[in-house]
């Protein structure tokens, strides 16, 4: 059986008795016209159940309401859950969410950025990209967001301050008595270097120790890979921090499997509050960087650019510590 035929804009032209430049301006909001004119146009489009191709009106109006968002590694919990916050305010103000992984992979950035520039009206992009990439983002005629804090100027940005992320971290663990730190970080990343700047401005007046050790990607594959090296060192850490909680999760799973007594031989924390770091054993101490708040911030400002509304500042959320068992350990009378 053949489908029944899509009602076009002339079908509409003919019922309501008015041109089809009529027509065309009503549907895409270019031109108001007399309550009779736009009540006919209703009345036609309703019974015909007329429906506007996306394509055809992106032609018209210039606009694809539709908003690109590309993250380093869809995989990670992080970005899912920026992706969710996103994906919800973009759907309740009918925007389409185009999103695009780049898999950790820096040298894919501008060909998929390129791919996805003519089909949005906007992108939103992870930080963590080439600077001759942010210079071309940042030159582009459409709205454009970074989601952290890129060196680039020129462009908005929403996120933590990774920076405050790792002091706040810090303090905690030095209120708690370590004096011997351990931070597996991903030295390729822009804010491994404002974290690593965090965590020496609390721990080097504290007079702790801080050794810094890194990861060839931020998974928790790879937090497992490095695990023997940091732990089976005479001077191992008495508290390691991961660059993420999927390093942290990745290098405490290990030394679980390696005989060591999670909090009390080494203790464990992590940064971003993933939903799984309160369910590994023991939950994991960790700081919330607001992965879905950020989603939906972000979304906000790009449409608000979108729309031609004020341009908004750059926003930076509050992080927050969340302690879990991971670092609560039995401190002996000699420590």
């Amino acid at each position: 059986m053949s489908r029944p035929r899509r009602a076009t804009i002339r079908d509409v032209a003919a019922k309501a008795g008015v041109s089809i430049a009529t027509v065309s301006k009503y549907v895409n909001g270019q031109q108001s016209f007399s309550k009779p004119v736009e009540d006919k146009l209703r009345l036609a489009i309703d019974t015909l159940g007329y429906s506007q191709n996306p394509l055809a009106r992106s032609m018209v109006t210039g606009r694809t309401t539709a908003i690109g968002l590309a993250v380093m590694d869809i995989a990670n919990p992080h970005y899912a859950n920026v992706v969710k916050g996103a994906n919800r305010v973009a759907l309740a103000n009918g925007y389409n969410l185009f999103v695009v992984d780049m898999e950790e992979s820096i040298a894919a950035a501008r060909p998929l950025l390129e791919a996805l520039t003519p089909r949005t009206d906007g992108l939103i992009v992870s930080a963590r990209i080439p600077t001759e990439v942010a210079d071309w983002l940042a030159g582009l005629d459409k709205p454009v967001a970074f989601l952290g804090q890129p060196e680039h100027q020129n462009v908005m940005t929403v996120g933590t301050d990774s920076v405050e992320v790792a002091a706040l971290l810090a303090n905690y663990l030095v209120r708690q008595g370590f004096t011997r730190f351990g931070y597996v970080g991903y030295s390729r990343a822009a804010w491994n270097v404002e974290r690593l700047h965090g965590l020496r401005r609390v721990l080097e007046p504290a007079g702790a120790k801080l050794m810094v050790f890194d990861v060839e990607e931020p998974t928790s594959e790879a937090g497992e890979r490095a695990a023997a090296r940091i732990l089976l060192r005479p001077d191992r850490p008495e508290v390691i921090i991961g660059c993420n909680d999927l390093v942290a999760i990745g290098v405490m799973s290990e030394a679980t499997a390696l005989g060591f007594k999670v909090p009390d031989d080494v203790a464990f924390a992590g940064i971003d509050n993933i939903p799984i770091s309160r369910y590994v054993s023991p939950p994991l101490t960790t700081v919330d960087v607001c992965s879905q708040a950020t989603g939906e911030v972000v979304m906000k400002k790009i449409m608000a650019l979108i729309e031609d509304l004020p341009p908004p500042d750059d926003l930076v959320l509050e992080p927050a510590l969340i302690i879990r068992d991971s670092t609560q350990r039995k401190v002996s009378a000699g420590h």
